[in-house]
């Protein structure tokens, strides 16, 4: 699969002027379908007090709005480093069906966006990561999915 030029110059360009205008940091992303950009996005974070406003997702978002949907099938996300954790998550949820990145991992180091942490926490047992995470009231919690499973006329996703 061979992504496009334009649509990567899109995105690098996006975060270059992310950086140079102040809103954010060096990350843009561009969805394209059928040829056409649907939607662009570039990291928010600081702009917005919001951890989760990177570039991918801030693309991801505006291009569900634009599409009216909370799936990307047919899409394209260009972006101008290799996704994090959660923006690669994100793309997966959202159905995208190819992902085209400029910098690596390791760039975004060099620059201070270190993620391999994430990665390395991922693999660890629950008990054993940084941030504990104790499971609370197992019984109750499952009525929640069973409402869903319940549920007559719900979306699946």
């Amino acid at each position: 699969m061979q992504g496009n030029r334009i649509f990567m110059q899109k995105a690098i360009a996006l975060a270059t002027e992310n950086v140079r205008s102040g809103r954010g940091g060096p990350f843009g992303a561009v969805i394209v379908r059928g040829g056409e950009i649907i939607a662009t996005g570039a990291n928010l974070v600081t702009a917005t007090n919001d951890p989760t406003a990177h570039g991918e997702i801030v693309a991801i978002r505006n291009a569900c709005a634009a599409l009216e949907s909370f799936q990307l099938v047919g899409c394209h996300i260009y972006t101008s480093c290799e996704p994090c954790p959660m923006c690669l998550a994100a793309i997966y949820w959202a159905r995208c069906e190819a992902i085209f990145y400029g910098g690596c991992a390791a760039d975004a180091a060099a620059a201070g966006f270190d993620d391999a942490f994430l990665y390395e926490e991922m693999k660890l047992p629950l008990d054993q990561r940084k941030i504990p995470a104790v499971r609370l009231l197992p019984e109750e919690a499952i009525s929640s999915f069973e409402a869903w499973r319940e549920r007559v006329g719900r979306i699946d996703y």
